[in-house]
């Protein structure tokens, strides 16, 4: 009786806007991240650019908290909402995390593994902005959902084998002269492996709305 009430009950579109806006404020952080790596004298500039674009994602984060509490229909199940937008919170919460910790340590320069691994956050985001306007008919899109968790998974993966390849190659560049070198590269191929989690998350989140409503 309840799932009948609900489908002919009017939806809360809001919701489906505020996801959209988040998807887009990802994509931003994570081509400002992107062209954080890039290094040289305007990483200061880049690093200041993640933290305002996860000053906003934080905002529509609260705004999709506030509006679950005062509103009686959703467009599914509040836990859903809040795991979904909490999901994509994280994903740029933890490009900051990086930014913040190269503006920490002071790198300017990065190796080749961390700014594809940048290059996956990117395209990451991207799928999601993508992906995040199909939840509007979960049903009729529920393949494309499904395609769009493949593709995160499987870029995380990609991440992965980055993190490790350039984890070994900072070992045998630092281990006999430079373990402070070592030590801070370790560093930052943690938090940006931890984005690709992140964002493999969203794409878990995803794949539960569509098996719950298809």
């Amino acid at each position: 009786m309840l799932s009948w009430f609900r489908a002919i009950m009017p939806k809360e579109d809001a919701f489906f806007d505020m996801f959209e806006r988040h998807s887009r404020v990802l994509v931003a952080g994570a081509e400002a991240l992107a062209k954080l790596l890039e290094g040289g004298p305007d990483v200061p500039k880049w690093c200041q650019e993640v933290k305002a674009r996860e000053n906003d994602a934080d905002a529509i984060t609260e705004e999709v908290f506030q509006a679950v509490r005062r509103s009686f229909i959703t467009p599914f199940d509040r836990v859903d909402i809040k795991d979904l937008i909490q999901s994509m919170d994280d994903a740029i919460d933890q490009m900051h995390q990086t930014a913040k910790a190269i503006t920490l340590y002071e790198v300017s320069e990065f190796h080749e593994p961390m700014r594809e691994m940048a290059a996956i956050t990117v395209e990451s985001a991207r799928l999601t902005a993508a992906a995040l306007p199909l939840l509007r008919k979960v049903g009729a899109n529920a393949a494309a959902l499904s395609t769009f968790a493949a593709k995160i998974t499987e870029l995380e993966g990609r991440a992965d084998d980055l993190h490790d390849r350039g984890v070994k190659a900072l070992f045998l560049a630092h281990r006999h002269d430079d373990p402070m070198a070592f030590i801070v590269g370790v560093e930052i191929y943690k938090h940006l492996e931890r984005i690709a989690d992140r964002f493999e998350d969203v794409a878990n989140e995803v794949s539960g709305i569509v098996i719950e409503h298809v």
